[in-house]
């Protein structure tokens, strides 16, 4: 009686080769293809993303903790607003006819801003996207966002790409490098018009941003133009933000328009 031979492992079953650099395309491809077959079972057809700092913790939490940085004291109040502004903006959006989930909140997934915007639409009973990303410093889904629309990337760009292609408005708070990125990535994408659907943008903490980014002063040495400042929306107010992006987008006519324009 002959031996068996062993069957041959498929390419697409071949984890070898799957986690090759031979199959990086394959990978990026995947991270393009998975979340937007996610997004549609789930009927997403766009968002409001919330942009910030994973480092800013709730107030309550903020008051049991001893030795806390002033600078950290502060900017924990900015939790409570960007939980306050998703619930709202997630009841004005629950509140649409449309047989589509429009203007969904988005944020990173993870702790910080990212937990109080996902906190905040829950708060109103909707759904919200978490994009995590695998950093050395572990990120984790938040406990706010859908559980089956926490979607885990290990590249940047297609997490960004992502944040950019749904978006029909953007709420950046304060935050570091990974905010700075996101936001001027959205900045450059709006100036050069490749971003060819209106998008408004919502700097929120106006003395943050005023002191931490100077684009006056870039305007002023003319490496930016007069007009590129007005691409941004500051504010420090709540009801402000809710109103200008909500006017916004009824202006531009996205809200009886669905789906992307990248």
């Amino acid at each position: 009686m002959s031996e068996k031979k062993p069957q041959s492992t498929k390419a697409y079953h071949n984890q070898t080769f799957l986690n090759s650099k031979d199959a990086r395309v394959l990978r990026i491809l995947s991270e393009y293809l998975e979340p937007q077959s996610r997004f549609a079972q789930h009927h997403i057809e766009d968002t409001i993303v919330f942009m910030g700092s994973a480092r800013i913790i709730p107030p309550v939490e903020r008051n049991l903790m001893r030795g806390t940085d002033s600078g950290e004291s502060e900017l924990s109040l900015y939790y409570e607003a960007a939980r306050e502004l998703a619930r709202k903006l997630t009841t004005w959006s629950m509140a649409l006819d449309s047989d589509h989930k429009r203007f969904v909140v988005c944020t990173g997934g993870g702790p910080g801003i990212m937990e109080a915007a996902n906190r905040g639409a829950a708060d109103a009973g909707g759904v919200s996207i978490g994009l995590t990303i695998s950093i050395p410093i572990e990120q984790f889904d938040n406990l706010y966002l859908t559980p089956d629309l926490g979607v885990h990337f290990h590249y940047f760009f297609m997490r960004k790409f992502w944040f950019a292609y749904l978006a029909k408005a953007v709420i950046v708070f304060p935050g570091g490098y990974g905010t700075m990125d996101e936001l001027f990535e959205i900045l450059t994408l709006v100036q050069t018009g490749k971003m060819r659907k209106p998008l408004p943008i919502v700097l929120f903490g106006t003395r943050f941003w005023e002191e931490v980014i100077n684009f006056d002063a870039l305007a002023r040495y003319g490496t930016i133009g007069a007009k590129d400042v007005k691409l941004m929306f500051r504010t420090d107010s709540v009801d402000e933000a809710y109103n200008w992006i909500v006017a916004q987008l009824v202006s531009a006519k996205a809200v009886g328009h669905p789906g992307p324009t990248l």
